[in-house]
């Protein structure tokens, strides 16, 4: 996946300025209270070698496919939507 197809995602770029010296940005999405996805960072992509994963959990569950991730975004996305259509 490259960096294009993150932003095509919805995904907002996050700039880390903590070490002023090498700066660095990833990506993330926050889908609902709880749920949010972010990128590896351009420091640790190797090319245009990005992934999404889901943020702060025990094991990473990664996705490196552009289509795969807009189908997992889309089958999150119904999901809400259905639910609260129902209530």
């Amino acid at each position: 996946m490259k960096e294009k197809d993150l932003i095509k995602l919805g995904m907002t770029k996050q700039t880390d300025k903590s070490d002023e010296s090498n700066p660095f940005h990833y990506y993330t999405l926050d889908i609902t209270q709880g749920l949010s996805f972010i990128s590896n960072s351009n420091d640790e992509s190797e090319g245009d070698k990005w992934f999404v994963e889901f943020f702060d959990t025990e094991i990473p569950v990664r996705y490196y496919d552009y289509d795969k991730v807009k189908l997992l975004f889309n089958l999150i996305e119904d999901g809400i939507l259905k639910q609260n259509k129902d209530v």
